[in-house]
């Protein structure tokens, strides 16, 4: 493997999807013990890699030269092999400059509280720093500003930053500090890419403060990083393109409406059509508790039903790429529209009143039952829906208008 990604844990990483974008086809996943990174780095075999946590610092004494900005900010990012010397950059400054710039974030004469005390941590204090920041301050697990002492000792906070794996897959909804502590703030960022929004970015949006998840990031310093394998000058189109294809390759489809709108059928065919994996809140809750939801609901009530249905949801919509199929009353629950908003695109998928099905249904009833359900459900609906579609044609007609939506959306 000439190109890479070095690191301890990545299996969670987009990074060759977005080389391969940009022409590096080669590009794989390094997957390293810390015992093994010494005689891999002597080895030298590669042309050029990418360094992500933990070896961001660990890698610099074996680079014969480092980019003044990269010794500057202490850290190590990008890696050229160039004829046995090897050359230390940092793209992420850059990278986190974009994702800041594209999200409103700006540092000007704000203090910044930086969560984590890593190699990522450098990079985004150096880059708070180049915009002007008033202050920089770190919060760590067993410093002197920590977890328990931060809200209290920096309430006057005004950027918040995260630069921790926590709430990254598979560890999605963790959030190591809530952002409603800090009343001053005015803007988020978190490098955390995966899920798409995690938990503080999702409680960032909810305070309507500008915010951004790491993805942005990670395309521009990948983007940046290949000028450098390559010495070629990108043009800026590249990097909304490739951020564009990876969000689409990443985001889930989530249909959500009334028992019987059609629901089930439009996310088969979707899931067809797009070539993404089909996943049924119904049919998977039947799975788990080997009986059908009418049993579930006689035997055991609607509330063990709620919990069934908040597990299957939560580990479904974990990865994102696929289509989800909503239950009824799915959306009702906080906790599954946290689930839905962090990699989904949620679409509503209204159907006439009359044409609801009310047989088979646990809650459903008759026309007034469904009637009275529908009042209760549709503000929920039009509040977590990024865009409404009506069953009112074929099926085949409204698979191409979500599909057309879906690619049409705002990022």
């Amino acid at each position: 493997m000439r190109h890479g990604l070095l690191g301890e844990k990545l299996g969670h990483s987009f990074s060759p999807q977005i080389h391969a974008m940009l022409g590096c086809p080669d590009y794989g996943l390094i997957e390293l013990p810390r015992a093994e990174l010494d005689g891999f780095m002597r080895r030298r075999d590669f042309d050029a890699i990418n360094v992500t946590i933990p070896y961001k610092r660990d890698v610099m004494p074996y680079c014969a030269e480092l980019d003044p900005a990269a010794e500057a900010i202490g850290c190590v990012n990008t890696i050229i092999n160039k004829e046995g010397r090897l050359f230390g950059y940092n793209t992420d400054f850059s990278g986190f400059l974009y994702m800041a710039d594209r999200a409103g974030v700006d540092f000007a004469g704000r203090k910044v509280l930086i969560l984590g005390s890593g190699g990522t941590s450098l990079t985004a204090a150096a880059a708070a720093k180049s915009r002007g920041a008033s202050e920089v301050l770190k919060v760590s697990r067993r410093g002197e500003l920590n977890y328990e002492n931060a809200a209290s000792l920096c309430r006057d906070a005004e950027i918040l930053v995260n630069t921790t794996p926590v709430g990254m897959f598979p560890n999605n909804g963790a959030m190591a500090l809530d952002p409603a502590l800090f009343p001053k703030l005015r803007g988020v960022l978190d490098v955390v890419y995966n899920p798409l929004a995690t938990a503080l970015i999702l409680r960032a949006r909810s305070l309507g403060l500008p915010c951004s998840g790491g993805l942005p990031m990670l395309v521009a310093q990948a983007v940046f990083a290949e000028e450098l394998f390559t010495g070629e000058k990108l043009p800026l189109s590249v990097f909304e393109d490739i951020l564009r294809r990876i969000d689409a390759q990443k985001r889930s489809i989530i249909l959500m409406g009334m028992p019987g709108c059609g629901k089930s059928s439009l996310a088969k065919l979707i899931a067809e059509r797009s070539g993404r994996q089909c996943a049924d809140i119904d049919e998977l809750i039947v799975a788990e508790a080997g009986k059908s939801i009418p049993e579930i609901f006689a035997e055991s009530g609607e509330t063990a039903f709620r919990d069934i249905e908040s597990r299957v949801l939560a580990e479904s919509s974990k990865n994102g790429g696929c289509v989800i199929a909503l239950g009824g009353g799915t959306p009702l629950r906080e906790e599954n529209r946290r689930a839905m908003a962090q990699n989904g695109f949620v679409v509503y998928i209204r159907r006439a009143l009359s044409e609801l099905p009310t047989d088979g249904r646990p809650l459903s009833g008759d026309g007034s039952g469904l009637a009275l359900m529908l009042k209760r459900r549709e503000p929920v609906y039009s509040a977590c829906a990024d865009c409404v579609c009506d069953n009112s044609s074929d099926l085949a007609s409204l698979a191409d208008e979500v599909l057309k939506k879906f690619e049409n959306r705002v990022i």
